[in-house]
């Protein structure tokens, strides 16, 4: 089990990477469309490889950063069943839907979207509109945003698996928050400080 968490964290780390740099894809596309209504309004002019480039780092930030987004789980999840479910039931949904759906999921994607971007490579396929871009590296997005993707699903299986055998902590909680047991107690600390502040007061 050792190992495999050792594994997780190696996928957990390369996840955070690529989500403290994937950032700057969004700031690149911001500015270059701002950029291009300023020279469309000012010049009366615009460009197709720039307006394409804009899609092609919002594809890229998008499909990237899917993996650190479950990492964060910051992904949408429906919970107006699963979290009045015992902790462990909880943790099992999690077991079935990385193993069972998202796992497979990403294998199929990658099974299409490989051999697709490999062709786009060969064939070095150019856009349809005029000044337009290599369409191959927007295609690399799909199967590098599913592979990190499928890899921090491993991670989360991983961290689950662990919690059940008692070798991790509770994966369900996201880092810096506090878990229902840790409320309660920090609600009955505050009662306790409010109680010992008015007993002064009221003494007098």
């Amino acid at each position: 089990m050792q190992g495999l968490l050792k594994l997780s964290r190696a996928i957990d780390w390369l996840n955070a990477q690529v989500g403290r740099w994937v950032i700057w894809l969004i700031l690149a596309s911001t500015a270059i469309s701002a950029i291009n209504a300023v020279v469309r309004k000012v010049f009366n002019t615009s460009s197709n490889a720039y307006l394409e480039v804009q899609w092609y780092l919002f594809a890229w930030s998008f499909l990237v950063a899917a993996g650190v987004t479950l990492l964060n789980r910051e992904h949408v999840r429906i919970d107006v069943l699963n979290s009045r479910l015992p902790k462990k039931a909880q943790v099992w949904i999690d077991i079935v839907g990385f193993a069972l759906f998202l796992t497979p999921l990403c294998l199929l994607v990658l099974y299409y979207t490989v051999p697709m971007t490999l062709q786009q490579y060969q064939s070095g396929e150019m856009s349809g509109n005029p000044g337009g871009l290599i369409r191959w590296p927007v295609w690399l997005a799909l199967p590098v945003g599913f592979t990190l993707l499928m890899l921090q699903g491993w991670s989360e299986l991983i961290k689950r698996i662990a919690f059940l055998t008692g070798d991790g902590p509770d994966p369900t909680v996201k880092a810096g928050e506090k878990s229902a047991e840790e409320e309660l107690a920090e609600i009955l600390r505050q009662r306790e400080q409010g109680e010992a502040a008015e007993a002064p007061a009221a003494a007098r």
